[in-house]
């Protein structure tokens, strides 16, 4: 691969993404495609104004034959939620607008990895795997990845350990039925629930950690950091910049993605986040540990509320 990446969407996600996709020397040429071509001009012009301090590249603003040769394509185009309005109507009013991007995109990079950040992701990611023609393996949503990150963010913050110590996911749905698979949660190989035990010389209280506060940080950080500054940007520009590295590296790295299940844990016809190893070859399969029968019904509960969704949208 060349590091082409194509990004359709120039909103607060898609510029920011742009500018850590080269701050990170992930890209060496950014398309950025939006509807408001201004916005995306400027948007352009002031991440090229930083590049002297980056490293060699080019960003400009195109339209969808000029996504031609790249190797990845990431859609951030879509509405958010606004407040009152349903789950339905949301995902209707996404999909409708990835119903109109699917073969404008897909006529000229056929062979691009897709990734899919826009919500509701499951859903969408759902839409393009069924309607795209693009084989399912190159197709991958943004899926929990963040939400994994709000969960080893807090984790770390609790007992003051490194992140990349922590073995910690979140799997389901992107959205209210997430759930955290805490029997596979680890600190450096220890489980969770004995870490503070563990330690020979305690630095924190065990009552101090408590996994119903730390599931309501994971679930409610979004909607408390767009409360106070309006979006939320920063950490999925990160997620999907990891997603990105990964497609372009030889070494294979496990990732909490939504991809199409078939069969994990008995579900079927539906697109969420478990475990997959996500490499050069896109999706090179998906992971499924063992979890206990609480976790595997959560997993379930959620995989039907997608499925109730899907079912209510028009495609």
């Amino acid at each position: 691969m060349n590091g082409k990446v194509t990004i359709i969407g120039c909103g607060h996600v898609g510029s920011s993404l742009a500018y850590s996709l080269l701050a990170t020397q992930t890209a060496n040429e950014i398309v950025l495609i939006d509807i408001d071509k201004e916005k995306a001009l400027g948007e352009a012009m002031d991440i090229s104004q930083a590049l002297p301090f980056l490293s060699p590249a080019t960003i400009y603003v195109g339209d969808y034959d000029d996504a031609k040769g790249s190797d990845i394509v990431i859609i951030t185009s879509g509405l958010g939620r606004r407040p009152g309005q349903s789950r339905i109507d949301l995902a209707s009013t996404n999909v409708g607008i990835m119903k109109s991007i699917i073969p404008q995109i897909t006529k000229y990079a056929p062979d691009a990895f897709y990734i899919i950040v826009a919500n509701p992701v499951d859903v969408l990611t759902y839409q393009f795997i069924k309607t795209s023609g693009i084989p399912t393996h190159k197709i991958i949503g943004s899926g929990t990845i963040l939400d994994s990150a709000r969960l080893r963010t807090k984790i770390s913050e609790l007992f003051s350990v490194r992140q990349d110590q922590i073995y910690a996911h979140v799997f389901g749905e992107h959205g209210d039925n997430s759930f955290i698979p805490w029997s596979m949660a680890t600190i450096n190989s220890i489980p969770i629930d004995s870490y503070v035990k563990s330690l020979s010389s305690p630095y924190a209280k065990e009552n101090e950690f408590s996994k119903e506060k730390v599931e309501e940080y994971v679930r409610t950080s979004g909607a408390e950091i767009i409360k106070r500054k309006g979006v939320t940007d920063y950490g999925i520009a990160a997620s999907v910049t990891r997603i990105c590295r990964c497609l372009f590296s030889r070494k294979e790295t496990i990732l909490t993605v939504s991809t199409l299940i078939d069969g994990e844990y008995g579900i079927k016809d539906v697109a969420l986040s478990i475990m997959s190893v996500v490499g050069c070859d896109g999706i090179k399969t998906n992971v499924a540990p063992p979890l206990v029968d609480s976790e595997v019904e959560s997993l379930v509960h959620a995989a039907d509320m997608l499925k109730s969704v899907i079912k209510q949208v028009e495609w």
